[in-house]
């Protein structure tokens, strides 16, 4: 744990936002009885990961910043879907869209600078980079797996594939936290885990309840 605090300030900020973000979710569908997509949910991913981007890179770390990347916009394309996005002003709609598409494109200017810094990096073995990149992805599924739900429902919902899906990629992200002692991925994956059963439990339960 060598990095500023500052960076780790960013860290835990983003997490704060992604638990809370769960939190809320829970408690909602706790009262509905039924699994719900509140829209703080989703505004609260924006933030959230906007902010994780940053500390990814300040970390320079390839599997986070690649997480983060792959789920992003359909947390934008869901504040749409909620009615939300036409709410926002042009200007920050338009610092939302390409702050990601700037970071990378500034990330890739110097191509064996980037290889050198995220892929051979001696803190991170390259096996370890790719083991944390696939939890990313599988994380990250998730939120694919709900876009393309949603788009067939014409409605943002959180289905029970996307909480089977969110324990798996939290398990190998938790691993991959472990290896790099980075208590931004522990705390924050770990705590996801109850909410994550909880909403299997009561999707099990109003799907059960639907069908009698």
């Amino acid at each position: 744990m060598n990095e500023p605090f500052l960076v780790y300030a960013i860290g835990f900020i983003a997490q704060f936002f992604f638990s809370a973000r769960t939190i809320i979710q829970w408690f909602k569908s706790e009262k509905e009885k039924a699994v719900v997509s509140p829209s703080l949910y989703w505004i609260f991913s924006v933030m959230g990961s906007y902010l994780l981007f940053i500390y990814g890179w300040c970390r320079g770390d390839f599997s986070i910043i690649l997480g983060q990347l792959l789920s992003y916009y359909i947390y934008l394309w869901n504040l749409n879907l909620k009615s939300l996005w036409s709410r926002i002003s042009i200007i920050f709609k338009i610092v939302l869209i390409i702050t990601p598409v700037i970071a990378v494109s500034v990330l890739l200017k110097d191509i064996n600078l980037f290889i050198d810094e995220f892929f051979r990096n001696e803190e991170v073995p390259f096996g370890m980079l790719l083991f944390g990149s696939a939890g990313q992805i599988i994380f990250t599924l998730r939120f694919v797996y709900q876009w393309a739900y949603s788009v067939r429902k014409k409605e943002s919902s959180l289905p029970q594939g996307f909480w089977i899906i969110s324990l798996i990629g939290s398990g190998t992200i938790v691993a991959y936290g472990i290896f790099r002692n980075d208590p931004v991925l522990i705390l924050g994956q770990s705590f996801g885990f109850i909410a994550y059963c909880r909403n299997l439990i009561i999707g099990y339960k109003s799907s059960k309840q639907n069908k009698s």
